[in-house]
């Protein structure tokens, strides 16, 4: 309903000079209009009204437009815009051409992401002031990510570590690449992360854009069994969330351990120590010298593992073995791998940016090797495959592997 405020206190006024000019039409003039009362007073009164309405009826205008649904206010900005776009990122050596897609929602935030490894390049988070910056580390070209460039990448067939390099399903032996001296890390010398997807950008809903990402592993690839069609599709909301939904379906049993390996850093630059985090967390599963798990869930209580209360990274990295100020540790979410569950929160203090995590699986990796940016990557406990009391990675023909993590940023 759209009303000029001007046009309604013309017409009040000529309605109360019309009733004042009609009176005698309307009440007896006894006991409307009294002698002692002037044509003048009434004048004056009649000038009043002209005076007064416009502001009262601005007013009232006022409470009417903050009455309004704020999705009715919303509603054209929104439909203006333009939540996915798609744009050439860069040129492989053999000239095939990788795309990033850009996602944004009604508040500003924007996440962009490439085809080439299916890396988050760059997320635009608000700080309290409604200022953003980006608080994951990327780069702006191809050609560092081609190079190695430590991203925010889809860490597959497998994360983490495999103890040897090797394991066993139904009675039969795999090897597998051993890139980290002799066990197998991050699915390999090129994994998932150094791999063209095929990208599909999806419609955009009323308050949500995304785009799926699938990629083939052939049988035999980095040595895992199986031809298996892997997908992630990241999609963006108007809650600030970033949600990443996980699929994985093979011809041969074989091991799948998806997660994403993205360096946050909520104030945009410097050093993370000062980040506060909480995880739901009471146990870790503790590992040996090569950090590959012996088998044992030990309590997080006394140690500088526990972030059960929110604790700044840097308050006690001192007191970490065998290295000093690295958290590099697989937490095991309380009641984790059943359901979409918060397990961990994050605060930068200066900023006021919170982000959390949500996610199916049954462990996260805290990681903070590099000071200036931190990792919670959301994963089956590392070695898996070779420890039956740990929950099983082997996803079966016609059991597909589903699961889902979501970050999710606000600001206090």
């Amino acid at each position: 309903m759209n009303i000029s405020i001007a046009s309604i206190t013309t017409q009040l006024a000529d309605c109360t000079q019309v009733a004042l000019e009609n009176q005698s039409a309307i009440m007896p003039n006894s006991l409307i209009r009294p002698s002692r009362i002037s044509k003048r007073t009434w004048v004056s009164l009649r000038d009043d009204v002209r005076r007064w309405a416009f502001p009262l009826v601005a007013i009232f205008s006022l409470l009417f437009t903050s009455a309004t649904p704020a999705a009715e206010k919303a509603s054209a900005p929104r439909a203006n815009l333009n939540r996915i776009e798609e744009r050439e990122f860069g040129k492989l050596d053999d000239g095939t051409s990788i795309k990033q897609f850009i996602l944004r929602n009604s508040n500003g935030m924007v996440a962009k992401v490439i085809n080439y490894g299916a890396i988050i390049t760059e997320i635009q988070a608000p700080d309290r002031t409604g200022a953003t910056v980006n608080v994951v580390l990327g780069t702006d070209t191809l050609e560092p990510y081609t190079k190695g460039f430590s991203a925010a990448a889809v860490i597959g067939r497998f994360a983490n570590r495999i103890a040897n390099a090797r394991f066993s399903i139904d009675g039969t032996e795999y090897k597998v690449t051993a890139n980290a001296g002799r066990n197998h890390i991050h699915g390999g010398r090129k994994g998932f992360a150094r791999v063209v997807w095929t990208p599909e950008a999806l419609p955009s809903g009323t308050n949500s854009a995304g785009v799926r990402f699938t990629y083939l592993s052939e049988d035999g690839e980095e040595g895992f069994p199986g031809n298996m069609t892997a997908s992630v599709t990241y999609s963006l909301n108007d809650d600030n969330e970033l949600r990443l939904d996980y699929e994985a379906a093979t011809d041969k049993p074989t091991p799948v351990n998806l997660t994403n390996h993205a360096y946050f850093n909520l104030a945009g630059n410097g050093d993370v120590l000062e980040h506060e985090v909480w995880l739901d967390a009471d146990q870790y599963t503790l590992a040996d010298a090569q950090l590959i798990p012996t088998g044992e869930l030990a309590s997080v209580k006394g140690t500088p593992l526990d972030f059960t209360k929110p604790a700044t990274i840097g308050s006690r990295g001192d007191q970490l073995k065998p290295r000093a100020n690295v958290y590099d540790h697989n937490y095991v979410i309380n009641g984790g791998g059943k359901s979409l569950i918060l397990a961990a929160r994050v605060r930068e203090p200066k900023s006021g940016r919170v982000m959390e995590v949500r996610t199916t699986q049954p462990g996260v990796q805290l990681y903070t090797g590099n000071r200036s940016a931190f990792c919670l990557e959301t994963q089956h406990y590392p070695d898996s495959v070779n420890h039956p009391e740990f929950p099983s990675t082997i996803v079966r023909p016609g059991k597909p592997f589903q699961s889902t993590t979501s970050f999710t940023f606000s600001a206090k």
